[in-house]
């Protein structure tokens, strides 16, 4: 197995992180926008420029430590600002907008893929090139998967909660959404529990190898 220094971390995971985290956030606004909600258009967060979208803690800090004390990375960016009031069908189109983020990561994901691909077909021409576009690739992978089952989490204010909250009677809707002053918490301590344990990076290895022979 391939060591790697500190900064040779970087350079592998510092792109596949950057676009991950953000591009999930301009999914949502891009969406959203789609359904009425100009919110993050006049906020200047409808696009794909990392700079706009970076939380300096969830996008930088959080993954550079991660990065040194090894383990499965991820991160957040700033989230894009959605008005629901503005959508055209609120309840329906909010879940459009919370589901455009883990599909913008499964796009990304195959994209990566597609990527690696293509770097195994010129191995042999281009040799001391196309190692550290593999491992670039491979962590473009693993980076999407995460961050996809992650926010598919039924916890608020995850996307999968939006999803969940947009099938349940208002009442049991409001109910539910009280506890996201709480979820970040929740996902943090349980994130952080399974990841202790092993179990999360195991679960996280087991099915990233899973997908990757699979589309390979």
């Amino acid at each position: 197995m391939t060591e790697f220094t500190f900064i040779q971390k970087i350079a592998i995971y510092a792109i596949p992180i950057i676009f991950a985290i953000t591009v999930h956030e301009a999914a949502h606004g891009i969406v959203a926008s789609y359904f009425g909600d100009q919110t993050a258009r006049m906020s200047g967060r409808l696009t794909l420029n990392p700079i706009k979208h970076i939380d300096p803690i969830g996008t930088v800090v959080l993954p550079l430590i991660m990065l040194a004390v090894g383990g499965v990375i991820f991160g957040w960016a700033k989230p894009v600002p959605v008005d629901w009031r503005n959508l055209r069908n609120p309840k329906q189109d909010m879940a459009w907008v919370a589901i455009a983020g883990p599909g913008a990561n499964l796009v990304m994901m195959v994209l990566w893929v597609l990527i690696a691909k293509m770097t195994a077909s010129f191995e042999g021409l281009f040799q001391g090139f196309t190692a550290p576009m593999m491992y670039m690739a491979l962590a473009g992978v693993q980076i999407n998967i995460i961050l996809m089952l992650l926010n598919l989490l039924p916890v608020p204010p995850l996307d999968g909660s939006r999803v969940v909250s947009s099938l349940l009677p208002p009442r049991m809707a409001q109910k539910y959404n009280s506890i996201e002053p709480y979820g970040i918490i929740i996902v943090l301590g349980l994130v952080l529990l399974l990841f202790a344990s092993g179990i999360a990076g195991s679960a996280i290895y087991g099915l990233t190898k899973y997908v990757w022979s699979f589309v390979m």
